[in-house]
C-alpha cells in the first residue's frame, strides 16, 4: 500500500509539471506505474486533467488480464498501451503518455527529431514512431508497445503524442521533457536553414560504454 501510495505522489507531481511545461492540456495524456512486485500498475482515470490529478484519480489495473482491482472504476482510455507495453518490457516501471506539439508536429511534416545536447542524447538516445492510429484501440496499444519492444523508449505515436517509458517514474519524466526539447531545438535548425547537427555519436559510444562496463562489474 506504502509503494502504491508513493507512487502514484511521484505521478500526481509529473502530471503538475507537464501541464505547466506544455506538453499536455486538459485531459489529454495518462501516467501509470508498475507496482513492485505485483502484476498491476496505478494508471490515472478517464477525463482526468494532469495538472489536477488525486489519489482518487488512479485505478489499479492487472497487466496480464487488464482488470481493474482497485480504485477508480474507470481507467484512462489508453491502458490497453500501458499494458501492452508493461507485457513487453518487464524492465520499464513508469510510462508517461503526452501530447507534447512539438514531437508531434515534427514527426507529422517526415522530419526526424535531432538530438542535440548531451542531455538530450543521454536521456533519449533514440526516437521512434507509429503511423497514425486510432486512439485508445488495440492496434494503437500494440504498435506504441512494439515500438519500445527491444529498448528503445521514446516513441511518437502518429498525429496523436508520445509514449516513454523507464524504469522509474522521475527518469520517464525527465526522458519525455527532453524529447520535447530535443524537439524544440530540432525545429529551431530547421528554421536555421541546417538539416544535419546533432550530439555527436562518440558521446553516446563513450556513454553506452561505461553502461556496458558497469553491467559486466568492472
Amino acid at each position: 500500500m506504502r509503494d502504491s501510495l508513493h507512487l502514484v505522489d511521484q505521478l500526481i507531481e509529473v502530471g503538475r509539471k507537464a501541464v505547466s511545461a506544455g506538453l499536455v492540456i486538459g485531459s489529454g495524456g495518462n501516467l501509470s506505474a508498475r507496482l513492485p512486485g505485483a502484476d498491476e500498475c496505478v494508471v490515472t482515470c478517464s477525463g482526468s486533467a494532469l495538472d489536477e490529478l488525486t489519489p482518487e484519480q488512479f485505478s489499479v489495473v492487472g497487466i496480464a488480464d487488464g482488470e481493474v482491482r482497485g480504485g477508480h472504476p474507470v481507467p484512462s482510455s489508453e491502458v490497453p498501451l500501458h499494458l501492452a507495453t508493461y507485457r513487453v518490457r518487464t524492465d520499464a516501471n513508469a510510462l508517461v503518455h503526452l501530447h507534447p506539439q512539438t514531437s508531434v508536429l515534427l514527426d507529422a511534416l517526415g522530419h526526424r527529431i535531432r538530438l542535440l545536447t548531451i542531455d538530450h542524447a543521454y536521456y533519449v538516445r533514440e526516437v521512434r514512431s507509429t503511423p497514425f492510429i486510432q486512439a485508445g484501440t488495440p492496434e494503437l496499444a500494440e504498435a506504441g508497445a512494439q515500438a519500445v519492444a527491444d529498448g528503445c523508449n521514446c516513441v511518437i505515436l502518429g498525429h496523436h503524442g508520445c509514449s516513454v517509458v523507464a524504469d522509474t517514474v522521475d527518469l520517464a519524466w525527465k526522458r519525455a521533457n527532453n524529447l520535447e526539447e530535443a524537439a524544440r531545438a530540432t525545429l529551431t535548425m530547421l528554421q536555421l536553414g541546417d538539416t544535419t547537427t546533432a550530439c555527436p555519436p562518440s558521446y553516446l559510444d563513450t556513454i553506452r560504454a561505461k553502461e556496458a562496463s558497469a553491467r559486466a562489474g568492472h
